[in-house]
């Protein structure tokens, strides 16, 4: 088996993706409000920053700024990723479940990788923001329901119109962040 190393740094920022262990499901988003609670109900009982998030049918992008002294990352997805499982039983949804008894709801594994600086930041944060337009969930990234980037235009930090289409120039990578 592969030996995964995390980084774990106190009050860092980490940008993190989370995967559906089936690819073609859209649990995520028909089941946004099981999803939000258990993300809410976390960071109620482990308080982080989330500084930008978007919720796709499969997967999920988000980047957090954890408390200063608290590293405890990988403590907060489990227990959002159980608490969505609980919550989805609950609202009638099939669950298969593995020889463990396990949920097959989740991957296993996530990415995870620390913010460096602001420049990795504001990659990572575009990035988020572009995903639906990415993989042609909508035509305008403000378009998608399920994006922090509705926060970003009401304060004025992006433009409604931003990254707009494929070949918007307002964006200046759309490569998968760094």
């Amino acid at each position: 088996m592969v030996a995964y190393r995390r980084n774990f740094v106190p009050g860092a920022s980490y940008f993190f993706t989370v995967t559906l262990r089936d690819r073609r499901a859209d649990l995520l988003i028909r089941h946004v409000r099981e999803l939000r609670a258990a993300y809410c109900e976390v960071a109620r009982k482990s308080p982080f920053t989330t500084d930008a998030i978007v919720i796709l049918p499969d997967h999920l992008h988000a980047i957090w700024t954890l408390p200063p002294g608290d590293s405890d990352y990988p403590g907060r997805w489990r227990s959002i990723k159980s608490g969505f499982v609980r919550r989805l039983a609950r609202a009638g949804a099939v669950i298969g479940r593995n020889h463990r008894n396990e949920a097959r709801v989740w991957q296993r594994r996530y990415w995870e990788h620390t913010i460096r600086d602001h420049d990795d930041l504001q990659r990572h944060m575009d990035y988020i923001h572009y995903n639906p337009v990415r993989h042609g969930l909508v035509s305008t990234a403000a378009d998608w329901p399920y994006s922090s980037i509705h926060r970003f235009i009401e304060k004025g930090d992006i433009a409604p119109d931003w990254a707009s289409s494929p070949d918007d120039q307002t964006m200046p990578d759309r490569g998968e962040p760094r």
